[in-house]
């Protein structure tokens, strides 16, 4: 009995390929829905909108933005895990999604709850100061972060944010002790930082470039591994004198759990034809990101690697939600 309920098993499996493989022949035939997991306006919604377009040119089908914003990227990103796996619910995924395991508990797993498609662009931070504060270099902040220790603050658009992580990264790799002043947004972190009352943040090229540009603040390090094309005589903060230190916002594709292969490889190469798309490559270069090129494997990988990076920035900041 069991050698004949693992002969009909193995029948079914193979007939769910067959129908899988034949269904993608014809897929998309309908919308396809993207998840955005926050509000219209920020980073998210920004690439959500773009790779909708261009993957609506690629699959012949409309790929509409369906935000759903709420416990910092939680509740939309639940509602594409709990989704059918039939490639007509996707998601934008973000370092969000590598934090959120750290801060909450979650009611999908980040890895098995999901099927990563493809990574799209990777954007630094970018360590900003008032330019009253008295230095000139990251090496500079870090002198005077260790003779003023707990004298020093940093702006942020909220617990868990992307600043404020990126703020607590610097502190355990640089190994100084400056304040976080969380904000309810990054728009008033941002004008706090201007006027004075905070003199630093660790913000997104996006939202900072006009005021470095315009002389309201002064970039000392960039957060990337290498430079950005956007300030490009800005050094690194890893290269300006705290070493191993990354920190890059991303986004990228991911579908629920137990998507077709002929799917996946349908939406991974409408992905990458995306990708070479010299309009959205230009939009992501204004917005201060990079896109890059992963397979679905290292993209998957990718993605474990930040859930254990970001998880460890987390615990060892003692950084709870609020």
């Amino acid at each position: 009995m069991p050698r004949m309920q693992s002969r009909l098993f193995a029948a079914a499996l193979l007939a769910m390929a067959f129908a899988a493989s034949a269904f993608a022949d014809d897929y998309p035939n309908r919308p396809v829905r993207l998840i955005v997991p926050f509000p219209p306006g920020g980073s998210n919604d920004v690439v959500g909108r773009l790779v909708a377009q261009q993957l609506s040119n690629q699959l012949g089908q409309q790929v509409f933005v369906d935000n759903r914003g709420g416990a910092g990227g939680v509740i939309g990103t639940e509602a594409c895990a709990t989704a059918a796996p039939d490639g007509y619910t996707l998601c934008i995924i973000s370092i969000a999604h590598a934090v959120n395991p750290a801060l909450h508990k979650l009611n999908y797993d980040p890895i098995k709850s999901f099927t990563p498609i493809s990574i799209f662009a990777t954007g630094p931070n970018v360590l900003a100061i008032n330019p009253t504060l008295p230095v000139n270099s990251v090496k500079e902040l870090v002198a005077l972060a260790k003779q003023k220790p707990g004298e020093l603050n940093y702006a942020s658009a909220g617990v868990g944010s992307f600043q404020h992580l990126g703020g607590e990264l610097f502190k355990l790799t640089a190994g100084v002790n400056i304040v976080h002043v969380p904000y309810k947004g990054g728009g008033p972190a941002m004008q706090d930082v201007i006027s004075g009352h905070v003199k630093i943040m660790f913000s997104s090229l996006i939202q900072t470039t006009p005021f470095i540009k315009s002389g309201q603040l002064k970039a000392l390090g960039t957060g990337g591994a290498k430079r950005t094309s956007v300030l490009p005589d800005v050094p690194t903060i890893s290269e300006a004198g705290v070493p191993g230190y990354v920190a890059d916002n991303w986004w990228g594709l991911a579908a629920p759990a137990g998507l077709p292969a002929p799917f996946l490889d349908r939406l991974y190469k409408a992905s990458q034809a995306s990708l070479k798309a010299p309009e959205l490559q230009a939009q992501f270069e204004r917005e201060g990101a990079t896109t890059v090129t992963m397979t679905t494997a290292e993209f998957g990988d990718y993605i474990k690697a930040e859930i254990e990076k970001w998880g460890r920035v987390v615990k060892e900041g003692k950084i709870t939600a609020q």
